[in-house]
C-alpha cells in the first residue's frame, strides 16, 4: 500500500472512523511540507488522481447525497461556489443555517467577514472559490464526526483536483486539519506555509471565529495570513 494511503487511514483511525465509504480516498503523489521550516510528514489529503475533471462532473458525481446522516436534516446541499479557474480556494468547516436555506457557502455573517477578508486583498468573491469539507449542515451547528468527514472530503479533493488553485486559504481548525492530516490546532498552524501537492496551504482563523474574537492580534494575524496569500499568488513569496 501507498505510504501516503497508509498514513490517511492512520489519520482517520485517529479521528475515530470505524465505518469506511464505499469510495476509498484515491492514492496521491507523496510530497513534504513546510512546517516552521522543518520538513513533516506527507499530507494524506493529496488532490486524486482519478478525479473528475470539471466541477459540473464532481456535482454531477455528489448528486442529491444521502451517504452519510448530514442529509436527513439538510434543505439545501452546499457544494461550492466562485471561479471554476480560481487561483485562490477558501474552505471552510460545513454550512450553516444560511448557508442550508440558501444553498451557497459562506453568506451569513461570517460570509459577510470572508467577504470583506477577498475585498482587502483586492478580489472579488467571484473571484475565488469557496467550498466547505462537509456539504450539508450539522445539526445544530455541531463540529461534523469523523465518519461524516471521512465520507464527504473526497468530493472536497475532487473540486481541488477541477479547480486546480495556487493557494488553499483553510479556515480554522477542522479544514486545516483535514487537508493537512494533523492534529495540530490553528492558532499552531496558522502563520505558516504547507504544501498539498502542487498547492500551497495557508491555514487562518475561521472568519466566525473572528467575529466572536474581534481582537485587534486575531485581526492583525488573520490580515498577515490573507497577504501572504496574496503574494504567493502573485509570485512575490
Amino acid at each position: 500500500m501507498h505510504e501516503a494511503v497508509r498514513d490517511w487511514v492512520r489519520y482517520l483511525v485517529d479521528l475515530g472512523v470505524r465505518d469506511w465509504p464505499a469510495r476509498p480516498v484515491a492514492e496521491a503523489r507523496v510530497v513534504k511540507e513546510e512546517f516552521a521550516g522543518e520538513a513533516v510528514a506527507p499530507s494524506a489529503a493529496s488532490v486524486p488522481a482519478s478525479s473528475p475533471t470539471t466541477l459540473a462532473q464532481v456535482r454531477a458525481d455528489l448528486g442529491d447525497c444521502t451517504r452519510c446522516r448530514l442529509h436527513e436534516g439538510r434543505t439545501h446541499l452546499v457544494f461550492g461556489v466562485g471561479s471554476p479557474e480560481a487561483d485562490l480556494m477558501f474552505v471552510g468547516e460545513g454550512p450553516g443555517a444560511d448557508e442550508d436555506a440558501q444553498g451557497e457557502p459562506f453568506v451569513g455573517r461570517a460570509g459577510k467577514k470572508l467577504n470583506e477578508m477577498i475585498s482587502a486583498i483586492g478580489l472579488r468573491r467571484e473571484d475565488v472559490y469557496i467550498a466547505n469539507v462537509v456539504k450539508c449542515r450539522p445539526p445544530g451547528n455541531r463540529d461534523p464526526k469523523p465518519d461524516e468527514i471521512a465520507t464527504c472530503s473526497k468530493f472536497l479533493e475532487s473540486q481541488i483536483a477541477a479547480i486546480r488553485p495556487k493557494v488553499i486559504v483553510t479556515l480554522g481548525s477542522p479544514a486545516s486539519k483535514l487537508l493537512l492530516s494533523t492534529s495540530t490546532g490553528i492558532t499552531r498552524l496558522r502563520g505558516q506555509w504547507h504544501r498539498l501537492d502542487d498547492v500551497w496551504v495557508r491555514p487562518t482563523f475561521h472568519p466566525a471565529y473572528l467575529l466572536r474574537s474581534y481582537t485587534r492580534q486575531n485581526r492583525e494575524a488573520v490580515w498577515e495570513d490573507l497577504q501572504a496569500a496574496k503574494r504567493r499568488l502573485d509570485g512575490e513569496e
